[in-house]
């Protein structure tokens, strides 16, 4: 009898490779927090979950501080 091979089709990823690593040390209160959030909301992925939430922080903030032609208090004239 022959042995039926399985050939794995390689499919371009939809997301970069990631290859860099960021640590971050937080007391015990703090991974506490951080646990009973995410055991509240369900969240089981806690890497991707770090990633979109600290992304979104600083895309926010980066919007924030765009340099705009006027400063606000003329803007609102």
């Amino acid at each position: 009898m022959s042995k039926e091979v399985k050939k794995r089709v390689k499919v371009a990823p939809t997301e970069p490779k990631r290859t860099r690593r960021l640590v971050c040390l937080v007391s015990e209160d703090e991974a506490a927090i951080v646990d009973r959030y995410l055991h509240r909301y369900k969240i089981t992925n806690k890497g991707r979950w770090m990633r979109e939430t600290m992304l979104a922080f600083i895309c926010r903030a980066m919007e924030d501080d765009y340099p705009t032609l006027f400063n606000e208090h003329d803007m609102r004239r």
